[in-house]
């Protein structure tokens, strides 16, 4: 298998390492321009979403258990895309009312970004919601039945981020982009 990627370079071959129950590790071989050979990680992810929903003067965020950081985070609703063919927008409505006991009627592309290239192929879309409306919370991890959900001023977000309180990635961009919707 060789087949031209970008750049110049080559991908000639990809070997199953673990396949997870979230993501799968290969071991991808590439020839760069001038012939160099590399071999890389790679992660292949399914992808996720993330929705900033506003409410007034205030972003909805969910407070939950990360195993990786062995440790709570302070995040959007979002999830992995693990329903086949399911669109993006009906993903984030689904996560939203997942994580948040919160529905909107409609979601607005806000942005879209990898999360780490360098080693990983997981693209995140972002929404932004407004007009919420109450929803049962249909918990189906461990970790979502014991989230919490907390409000959070908007005036009080790039405090949150600076001081490092808010960590995590697609939340970080996630909130910028919605404030400078919003002007703020």
């Amino acid at each position: 298998m060789t087949s031209a990627v970008s750049g110049g370079f080559r991908k000639t071959s990809e070997r199953l390492v673990h396949e997870g129950y979230i993501v799968s590790l290969f071991e991808a071989e590439f020839e760069g321009p001038g012939g160099e050979h590399i071999s890389r990680d790679v992660i292949r992810h399914p992808g996720a979403v993330a929705v900033v929903a506003v409410d007034g003067d205030e972003v909805v965020l969910v407070r939950q258990f990360r195993a990786a950081l062995e440790a709570e985070m302070l995040e959007l609703p979002a999830g992995k895309l693990d329903v086949p063919g399911e669109p993006l927008e009906a993903a984030a409505r689904r996560e939203l009312v997942e994580e948040a006991g919160l529905d909107a009627p409609q979601l607005e592309p806000l942005v879209r970004f990898h999360n780490s290239g360098g080693f990983c192929d997981e693209e995140t879309s972002v929404f932004f919601a407004t007009d919420l409306v109450e929803a049962t919370p249909k918990a189906v991890s461990v970790e979502e039945q014991y989230l919490t959900v907390e409000r959070v001023r908007l005036d009080d977000v790039h405090g949150l981020i600076a001081d490092g309180t808010i960590t995590d990635a697609k939340t970080v961009i996630g909130l910028l982009m919605a404030l400078r919707r919003l002007g703020r």
